[in-house]
């Protein structure tokens, strides 16, 4: 093992075509120019010529500019600064007026250990650090340390590391600056945030790859959101269905138990889009096939189902059984498609089907068959697609090192091969649905996952702990460009007493994906498993997410448009405010731009809420209350403490059993009065196809003009005809009174409303 070492004398230093290029005896360092506020740095020993990336897909700037001072190289963009050390190779990074962001420790920079690398870098003394996703611990990340390195994390608990996922991007903050930071390397990972050294300074590290990391200067961290989706992609809109109700369970036996529980929302009348079918709909838990005693007709079962208004997602695991009777099985061998020891030998590990080989994801064909597999589930009707058990997960959780994808070992790839198979799904399934959207959604997840599929917090446990935890879980995911993303509502292992059942249901109102699902062994979960009063909340807050549809959905074309996630913790808008971090409040979010959601525990009676500068509404009473201040809220299991924002509008709907239905064609509108001019983009599509992407979207302003009492919609914006005929004006004010005026036709036209 080589001693470790720090970068010597710089040897040359040259600006060449787009890049920046500084050797040193023992490293060399290339800078790139993205934007503006974006500044790639990579050290290496030895460089990938090939320069890919499993995030980025953006290319530099076709010019960079660079200048000698003060014996130092500096990068100017005119909206950042890079000062570089040619002597120590080490990097400062400033705004345009001199403002210290953020840069490497004087005392150490990068260092080497063989293959092995960290990067050290000054922490100011009132730094903070959000981000890295799906991480747990508490929502500021200093004192926290972390490693990615994505496993099967079965029962994880609160403080558990790693999980299933890795997003090595991560957002900084001192005095008034803000900047971030991803690390686009696929190896093992770490960051310590001061977790381990005397506050002066946090550090990096991976066991191999390059120290290859974009730096982000954009001042606010919903800037710097924009930036970092910017550079690795934003999500699509998913189908309308999929932010419905979603029911699962491992396992539902059979087609007829699939139906059979459709048919029981149906007729307690209790909205739901979605059905689940994990593992044991397949034959002998082989992907793609169905089993021939229980599901022996699925089709039959999927047309039953849509004539119900569901729609059905299904579960499918990497593990491809040894079976020389099993397609897939024979397809793989004969095309050499499955993972290898190093010596040439197929690695087999054993997953539910027994005896297994694992499909190598990093190559297009391998990517292009597996995506084609899937007409054994699109041709029946299935449109949901859940990508479990892609850490890869094996039995003993301890896949060798020495097993290689194509020419990739596992060290370099574990953590982007989730990310590998949910593209194949995407991939393969948008062509098979011949213009439909197909849902995704997966376990594990490499950054710009966004841009395939949706993912979920995996296998949490039925307590209060988790419920909050996951409420942060969401919320970090967010800050890294995943907007659509869940848990297990109830916990999925374990059982919920009735009120932490309630109390969950209630919070997955307000998450991206709300989906209700447990394991094999635990009670029942449907919404009626609970007594009959328990049901009736259920029901009522089940209600309370179809009608909340049209802002929902307006929330999600803003995160397709901007990297700008649903569930937004309060650091996004209040960065500096102390009181978003304290353990406390540290749970509480803005539910798209209008509602702040402060979760509570199944049983608390009331809950302190930390309510911003402004002035709220409790949304439940109408009651006015001025913000900037700690209040006491009543939170009993029927009201969770959600409060809108003064001035804000938020389009509504009536009730409906699926999103399917047309409803009785009224948007209601719902005004909260306030002291200062707002807008809300408002925008719909079929929620079913791309023709969106070809202008079949209605998209307008809706602004309110308090000094004027006065709503104006302007006009529409591309060709798709709206699903509601009229606009009723629900007019709330400060006093508690709610005015509902009397229905308009809803035109194209400019319309003008008076409160």
């Amino acid at each position: 093992m080589m001693p470790a070492k720090a970068t010597k004398k710089t040897k040359n230093n040259e600006a060449k075509d787009n890049c920046l290029i500084i050797k040193s005896a023992h490293a060399e360092a290339r800078v790139w120019v993205y934007s503006p506020t974006i500044i790639r740095v990579n050290i290496s020993k030895k460089f990938n010529e090939a320069d890919e990336s499993f995030a980025v897909i953006q290319q530099p700037q076709a010019n960079i500019s660079v200048k000698e001072k003060d014996g130092l190289t500096v990068v100017d963009t005119g909206a950042l600064v890079l000062k570089i050390n040619p002597q120590s190779l080490q990097f400062n990074f400033y705004t345009a007026d001199g403002c210290w962001l953020d840069g490497d420790y004087e005392r150490f920079g990068t260092v080497w250990d063989d293959a092995k690398w960290s990067n050290y870098r000054k922490m100011q003394p009132d730094a903070r650090f959000i981000g890295l996703g799906e991480k747990t611990g508490p929502l500021d990340r200093r004192g926290q340390a972390y490693v990615n390195w994505n496993t099967d994390a079965v029962d994880y608990g609160p403080k558990t590391d790693p999980l299933y996922k890795t997003f090595p991007f991560f957002i900084g903050l001192h005095g008034k600056e803000t900047y971030g930071l991803f690390l686009d390397n696929t190896h093992r990972t770490y960051f310590d945030f001061g977790a381990s050294t005397d506050h002066k300074m946090y550090w990096m590290a991976a066991d191999g790859g390059d120290l290859n990391y974009y730096f982000f200067g954009a001042q606010g961290v919903a800037k710097i959101i924009q930036d970092y989706t910017w550079l690795t992609g934003r999500m699509e809109m998913p189908p309308l269905w999929s932010l419905g109700y979603q029911q699962c369970r491992w396992s539902y036996m059979s087609a007829k138990e699939v139906l059979k529980v459709a048919g029981k929302f149906r007729k307690k009348k209790i909205p739901a889009d979605v059905m689940y079918c994990d593992i044991d709909y397949m034959d002998g838990y082989k992907i793609f096939t169905w089993n021939k005693e229980t599901f022996e007709d699925p089709k039959a079962m999927l047309d039953e189902l849509k004539q119900l208004g569901f729609k059905l997602v299904i579960i499918v695991d990497p593990g491809i059984k040894i079976d020389k009777t099993y397609k897939q099985y024979d397809d793989g061998i004969k095309k050499n498609y499955f993972a290898k020891y190093v010596n040439g030998d197929l690695y087999t590990g054993e997953v539910w089907p027994g005896r297994c080989h694992f499909p190598d994801f990093y190559r297009a064909d391998v990517r292009e068959w597996w995506g084609k597999s899937f007409s054994a589930l699109t041709e029946p009707g299935v449109e949901g697609f859940w990508n479990d058990m892609n850490e890869p997960a094996a039995w003993g959780q301890n896949i060798p090192p020495i097993v290689k994808f194509g020419d990739k070992p596992l060290s370099e790839v574990r953590n982007v091969y989730g990310h590998q198979m949910s593209r194949g799904t995407y991939d393969g399934t948008r062509k098979l649905l011949k213009g439909k959207r197909p849902f995704v959604l997966t376990r594990a997840a490499y950054a710009g996952i966004q841009r395939y599929s949706a993912v979920w917090t995996g296998d949490n446990t039925a307590n209060d702990a988790h419920m909050l935890l996951g409420a942060r879980l969401v919320n970090s995911l967010g800050i890294t460009g995943v907007s659509f993303t869940g848990v297990d509502i109830g916990g999925f292992s374990g059982n919920p007493t009735p009120e932490l059942m309630v109390r969950w249901n209630s919070l997955g109102v307000y998450t991206p994906m709300f989906r209700n699902h447990a394991m094999i062994g635990t009670v029942r979960r449907e919404p009626w498993e609970w007594g009959r009063d328990n049901e009736t909340i259920i029901r009522k807050d089940i209600e309370q997410r179809y009608r909340l549809l049209p802002y929902l959905y307006s929330a999600f074309y803003q995160s397709a448009q901007t990297g700008l996630p649903v569930c937004r913790t309060l650091a996004i808008e209040h960065p500096f405010d102390f009181n978003v971090y304290n353990e406390a409040y540290q749970n509480q979010f803005m539910f798209g731009d209008n509602m702040l959601v402060a979760p509570a525990e199944s049983v608390a009676k009331k809950v302190k809420v930390y309510l911003p500068a402004g002035n709220w509404y409790r949304f439940s009473s109408g009651e006015a209350i001025k913000g900037g201040d700690v209040v006491k809220a009543d939170a009993p299991l029927t009201d969770l403490p959600v409060f809108i924002r003064a001035g804000a509008i938020i389009p509504m709907q009536s009730v409906v059993q699926n999103t399917a239905e047309p409803g009785d064609g009224m948007l209601e509108l719902h005004i909260w009065d306030g002291p200062q001019a707002t807008e809300f983009t408002y925008y719909e599509d079929d929620g079913a196809t791309y023709d969106y992407e070809k202008g079949a979207f209605y998209k307008r302003t809706i602004s309110f003009d308090p000094a004027q009492q006065l709503v104006t919609l302007s006009t529409v914006e591309g060709t798709f005809t709206s699903r509601f005929k009229e606009v009723r004006m629900m007019m709330h004010h400060t006093d508690g009174h709610l005015k509902k005026h009397k229905p308009s036709e809803l035109t194209n036209e400019p319309m003008v409303l008076k409160c």
